[in-house]
C-alpha cells in the first residue's frame, strides 16, 4: 500500500534558502514539494490553487509578511497547516503566529531531520516549536493562565488590509505608494490609517513603525524610513 504524501508550500524570499529546504525535504519520504513563494503575496495565491497539507512560512516576506499571509491563507484554507520557520524567535513573533492561527514555529538553525518531523506533526494536528520557543512557552503558559492581554486583543482586532496597510507604512512608503501596491485609492489608504490609529491608539507614523516591529509584522532588522 502506497503511503500518501504529504504536500508542501515553500514560503521563503530567499532563493538559496529556499532550494536548501527544497533539496532537505525532497530527500525524506513521504513529502512533496509542490510550490514554492518568493513573496506572501504569492504564498497566499499558491495556497490557494495548490491547497497543499503544510505551508513552511518565513516572516519576513516582502509584499506581504508571513504573518499576514498566514491569516490569509488559513482563512481561504482552513485545512492547511502553516509551519512558521524564522530566525527570529522573539516572544512577539510566536505570540502574534500562534494568535493568527500557525501550529509551529521553527529557528532557521534547526535540523532537517526537525524539519522534516515538525511537518509530520502540523499535518497531524499537533502543534510543534523548537526547543527553546517550547520551553519559554510552558514557562509563560505557568506564570499567565489566561493569556493574552491587551497587546493580543488589538492585534486580533486588525482586519488583512489593516495588517498589509501597516507593514507598507512601517516600511517607509508613503500613502500614494501604499496605494498603488495595494491597488487602492490614496484616501482608502488615508482611511485605513485612520483606523490603526484609533484601533491602535497611535498617532504619529513612528508609533505604528515602532509597533509593527514590537508585533513582528515587520523585522527589527529590516532598515526603516520614518515619514
Amino acid at each position: 500500500m502506497t503511503m500518501k504524501r504529504i504536500t508542501v508550500l515553500l514560503a521563503e524570499d530567499h532563493t538559496i534558502v529556499r532550494e536548501g529546504f527544497r533539496k532537505l525535504l525532497d530527500a525524506e519520504d513521504g513529502l512533496e514539494v509542490v510550490g514554492e513563494a518568493q513573496t506572501g503575496r504569492q504564498a497566499v495565491a499558491l495556497a490557494r490553487k495548490l491547497r497543499p497539507a503544510v505551508v513552511v512560512m518565513d516572516i519576513a516576506m516582502p509584499l506581504l509578511n508571513g504573518l499576514a499571509a498566514t491569516r490569509q491563507i488559513l482563512k481561504a484554507v482552513p485545512n492547511t497547516k502553516v509551519l512558521i520557520l524564522s530566525a527570529h524567535s522573539d516572544d512577539a513573533y510566536v505570540d502574534h503566529a500562534m494568535e493568527l492561527g500557525a501550529v509551529g514555529f521553527l529557528l532557521k538553525q534547526t535540523s532537517s531531520h526537525d524539519l522534516s518531523r515538525a511537518i509530520r506533526e502540523v499535518q497531524k494536528g499537533n502543534a510543534f516549536f523548537s526547543p527553546s520557543i517550547d520551553k519559554r512557552l510552558h514557562n509563560h503558559s505557568q506564570k499567565s493562565p489566561n493569556g493574552g492581554g491587551p497587546f493580543k486583543k488589538k492585534i486580533a482586532r486588525l482586519s488583512s488590509r489593516e495588517m498589509e496597510v501597516l507593514q507598507l507604512i512601517a516600511e517607509g512608503k508613503a500613502n500614494k505608494q501604499v496605494a498603488a501596491e495595494l491597488g487602492i485609492s490614496i484616501k482608502t489608504v488615508e482611511k485605513h490609517r485612520q483606523n490603526l490609529m484609533a484601533k491602535l491608539n497611535i498617532h504619529e507614523i513612528s508609533g505604528l513603525t515602532r509597533y509593527a516591529i514590537a508585533a513582528g509584522i515587520i523585522e527589527s532588522s529590516v532598515r526603516l524610513t520614518i515619514r
